[in-house]
């Protein structure tokens, strides 16, 4: 593994310096403070960040791995097509922005608009867990993929120390969850209880067949933040798909 010090480098020079490495090298950023756009449409990588990583963390990535042990900033995974990102802490909003492919695991809470306009292409479908709780507008005009919210303690932190921005104490989720959702699936754990969501969504108990399509990612989730995964898939789930592909059909006089 090769050791780069960033505390003085700026985000152009970082990524020019992981993508002059050798294809499938691996890497550790120590000193990260803020610098934007790290790893950016990276393919064939690992990346290890120490510190917090500015926003748009893993932009476009195309198939890297990166791993944050740290918090992250605001569009983690902004428009990413491969690859996956694993953050040891929360993140800011907007996680998973226009996600089109790959894998987000956040051990622990997430902004607003996480999942916003997240889609699928083909075979592609992004997947997106969050450990903790997550903001306003979870999956807000999302057209594909599968957003996971477990719901959480976030490690060492009592629920008082829930970041600003994010669901307080007893709800998994902020205010105006699923608004123009049209594709996908979002998945919450627990009954999901006192959340209002609009009226193009279903909100139904999830059944056995959607607990065997989230358990390879809640597996996965354990497995990188050290927790039994048997006992996290053990609980209830709540399913939220839309209810149609045309949420806006009736605002127009030809439908």
């Amino acid at each position: 593994m090769v050791f780069i010090d960033v505390r003085e480098l700026a985000p152009d020079r970082i990524n020019r310096t992981i993508k002059a490495l050798p294809e499938y090298q691996s890497c550790l950023l120590e000193g990260c403070l803020g610098q934007r756009f790290i790893g950016a449409g990276l393919a064939d990588r690992t990346v290890i960040i120490h510190g917090i990583p500015g926003n748009a963390l893993g932009a476009y990535l195309d198939g890297a791995t990166l791993e944050v042990f740290g918090n992250a900033q605001d569009a983690v995974g902004d428009t990413m097509n491969a690859g996956r990102i694993v953050i040891h802490g929360n993140v800011g909003d907007t996680c998973g922005y226009a996600m089109r492919g790959g894998e987000i695991y956040v051990q622990g809470n997430a902004g607003y608009r996480t999942g916003v306009h997240m889609k699928a292409y083909g075979d592609t479908c992004p997947v997106m867990v969050v450990g903790g709780r997550v903001g306003s507008f979870l999956g807000e005009y999302q057209a594909g993929g599968l957003i996971i919210v477990l719901g959480l303690e976030a490690p060492d932190a009592p629920s008082a120390a829930i970041p600003a921005g994010v669901a307080g104490v007893g709800t998994i989720a902020g205010n105006f969850p699923c608004t123009g959702m049209h594709g996908g699936k979002v998945i919450l754990r627990g009954s999901a209880e006192g959340l209002r969501f609009p009226a193009q969504v279903s909100v139904r108990p999830a059944q056995p067949e959607d607990l065997a399509e989230i358990a390879p990612y809640v597996r996965n989730y354990g497995t990188f933040f050290g927790v039994d995964p048997e006992e996290i898939l053990a609980g209830p789930y709540t399913l939220v798909s839309p209810r149609s592909g045309n949420p806006y059909g009736s605002m127009y006089v030809d439908n």
